[in-house]
């Protein structure tokens, strides 16, 4: 895989896209490369999908409903960016869930050719609550 320089500006804009689209479900139309390759990894499990229906479909299918992103980290790299994020969103039964993900993406101009998830798993409110009672972190 070759990579191609992108200007700084439509780097951030295809990261700004991305949280959007974390947030709402809906993707802008340059965020995914038709070519996209995803590669997801869970505690527990990997997942990949090839071009950008596919990988569209893999956050439809195991995270339908839309989130918010209260905070997210946002470094360039020579390829495209990391973002670090903090998810919540609520679940099927109204129960507000969390998780902290870290997406590595290359973008090339026709948006995001490459993207690399790290996720530490949802947690539900039972688990949130459980970590708050047990672990004081000393920064959100």
């Amino acid at each position: 895989m070759t990579a191609t320089v992108v200007r700084p500006e439509d780097v951030r804009a295809r990261a700004d896209e991305f949280i959007a689209y974390l947030e709402t479900g809906r993707a802008a139309p340059g965020l995914y490369a038709p070519d996209v390759f995803l590669d997801l990894t869970l505690p527990r499990w990997r997942l990949q999908a090839e071009g950008r229906d596919a990988a569209l479909a893999v956050r439809r299918e195991s995270h339908p409903q839309p989130g918010r992103v209260p905070r997210s980290r946002f470094d360039p790299t020579p390829t495209g960016f990391v973002l670090e994020v903090e998810e919540t969103w609520h679940h099927d039964a109204g129960e507000r869930w969390y998780c902290r993900e870290l997406f590595r993406a290359d973008v090339g101009p026709e948006g995001i050719t490459a993207l690399s998830v790290y996720c530490t798993g949802d947690w539900d409110t039972a688990r949130v609550a459980e970590h708050a009672a047990n672990v004081r972190l000393s920064r959100p």
